[in-house]
């Protein structure tokens, strides 16, 4: 019974994302924008949209690697799209969905907590720095002339050199992080732990999960092809997101260029500061609002092109990802 309702939890989860999308953006809107879109068309974008959420897998399977005996190609598959639902439902996208996701990690790898979200913070690192310094560089060699570009250039800049000063002291510095972090930690996990467990978990015990946490990110150092693997993920979901935004825009009898599509897709991740479950609203004006400005593309093609990618991600993020997440907790299609 249990599995079952958390299947349907899931699922609704899911579909709630989407309602909630529905009404932000309104729902004669989206249709008006789909029925102008071919069923062709909508089948290869859709198509594009699901190799997006698989290609996560590359990272998934790369960062993971290293914890016990890793996970196969098909369970990355899994934890990708798992990661995918809590990334569009969780408050903060990913920097609440991955404590969520260290969890399932640690279980399916039978290691510890504080090891898998370090794996797994080095993986968001990795990704979102490598996304923001190809976009960096294809922007200067595509955009540089563009009058409007300077904004969205400057952005991808200093989110590169923020992202490479920010890990430079974070490394620097982990030392004293580590006591900080405890300090912090140790009377809420005591706390907490005493409600299920005597004696409860103490001082030394948070101590020796920041060590492992920091560990597993150093280590990292051991294993470039691991770290080549994750970027190379990011890369991949950057290309199959921006060539899902070209064929929508192709689709509505809008003739644009990939290159400037391929750069800005990082860009809503980079410059929003209030994450917002689901991302409702702040993703699609973002991004339909740089395509106008620095890809020259019309606003309302813009819009409609990234509301029909839209309409089409939500829904399978939460729903095959509601799955995944519902397999995971030991729910399976035989009951």
């Amino acid at each position: 019974m249990r599995r079952a309702l958390r299947f349907l939890v899931g699922v609704a989860a899911g579909a709630a994302i989407l309602a909630g999308y529905l009404y932000t953006v309104g729902i004669e809107t989206v249709l008006d924008r789909a029925l102008a879109v071919t069923p062709l068309i909508l089948a290869v974008v859709a198509l594009l949209v699901v190799l997006e959420g698989i290609a996560d897998a590359i990272g998934v399977w790369a960062s993971i690697a290293p914890l016990g005996d890793g996970i196969s190609a098909g369970e990355s598959v899994r934890f990708a799209l798992a990661g995918d639902f809590f990334d569009t439902l969780s408050p903060a996208g990913p920097v609440s969905s991955e404590p969520i996701m260290a969890r399932f990690f640690s279980v399916a790898t039978d290691t510890g907590y504080a090891e898998a979200l370090g794996v797994r913070s080095t993986a968001k690192y990795v990704k979102s720095g490598t996304q923001a310094a190809f976009s960096a560089l294809v922007g200067l060699a595509v955009l540089l002339d563009a009058p409007d570009a300077a904004p969205i250039l400057t952005t991808f800049g200093v989110a590169v050199g923020g992202l490479a000063l920010f890990g430079a002291a974070v490394l620097s510095t982990r030392d004293r992080l580590s006591d900080g972090i405890v300090a912090l930690l140790a009377p809420v996990i005591t706390r907490v732990s005493a409600l299920y467990r005597d004696p409860p978990h103490d001082r030394a015990f948070v101590e020796a999960g920041v060590a492992r946490y920091w560990e597993r990110i150093v280590d990292f150092r051991r294993t470039p092809g691991l770290i080549g693997l994750i970027a190379l993920g990011g890369l991949v979901e950057q290309a199959l997101t921006a060539a899902a935004l070209w064929v929508a825009l192709s689709g509505l009898g809008v003739e644009s260029a990939f290159l400037p599509i391929l750069v800005l897709v990082p860009l809503p991740q980079i410059a929003s500061v209030v994450p917002i479950p689901g991302s409702l609203g702040a993703y699609d004006l973002l991004l339909g609002g740089a395509l106008t400005v620095v890809a020259g593309v019309p606003g309302a093609a813009a819009t409609a092109a990234v509301l029909v990618v839209r309409t089409l991600a939500l829904p399978f993020s939460g729903i095959a990802g509601g799955l995944c997440v519902a397999s995971l907790r030991g729910w399976r299609p035989t009951g």
